[in-house]
């Protein structure tokens, strides 16, 4: 079945130019031109990803985000004209799974969406079955794209579920940006802010489930799992 993808942006040039690009990549394609159509198109469909402009008029982007947040993990990416680095950081902290700056290459962008959109395959969730990596209190679920932490289930966007299950998948290595973005990105570079808002939000998310420390920093390296225990 065609991935149904969302796009949300005020500038019907824009609309037209992703709409294009996503129908030839065999992509079904709905349209909003403010964030209240695009709350409302997203009520009505059921949509594997959203593409969502920051700056729109009734809801900018990321009311709409927060909005959506309170009920469905659906991956979103953010477009915005500006180059702000704290949009970018808020974009993806209230649960954005990517971020592009306008102008844009229409190429990049379905890249982009293709990869978010691997990582979200797996639609179905089978029974409960025992994890396939488990790391102390940590269980991760690959097919069912589930974590757990000590039996309480961890809400993760596509991309903070890629950055987890690459950290327990080698639980001693001290992994540093280059790598995060290689392996949970799979090579399409973001910039070193982007993956510290990734790895800031991910702790936030364990970290109310109980969990001090999941994700450990090693000063002028990367990042490493912490114990877990």
């Amino acid at each position: 079945m065609n991935k149904h993808i969302l796009v949300a942006d005020d500038d019907l040039h824009i609309r037209e130019v992703i709409s294009f690009a996503l129908e030839k990549a065999g992509m079904q394609i709905t349209l909003a031109e403010d964030g209240r159509q695009a709350l409302e198109q997203f009520r009505l469909h059921t949509v594997d990803l959203i593409v969502l402009d920051i700056n729109m008029p009734e809801f900018d982007g990321l009311e709409v985000c927060r909005e959506i947040r309170k009920s469905s993990d659906v991956p979103i990416l953010f477009l915005s004209s500006r180059d702000d680095e704290i949009d970018r950081i808020l974009g993806l902290e209230i649960g954005g799974d990517d971020y592009v700056t306008k102008p844009f290459s229409p190429r990049e962008l379905v890249a982009r969406i293709n990869v978010i959109l691997k990582r979200t395959q797996s639609s179905v969730k089978p029974e409960p079955a025992a994890p396939s990596l488990q790391h102390g209190k940590l269980s991760i679920y690959p097919e069912q794209h589930t974590a757990t932490w000590n039996g309480s289930a961890i809400s993760l966007t596509a991309t903070e579920f890629a950055m987890v299950q690459l950290f327990v998948r080698q639980p001693n290595r001290v992994f540093s940006r280059d790598t995060i973005m290689n392996g949970a990105y799979n090579n399409i570079y973001i910039s070193d802010r982007t993956i510290d808002s990734h790895i800031r939000h991910i702790r936030q998310k364990f970290a109310e489930a109980g969990c001090e420390t999941l994700i450990e920093t090693v000063h002028g390296v990367g990042y490493k799992l912490a114990s877990c225990q």
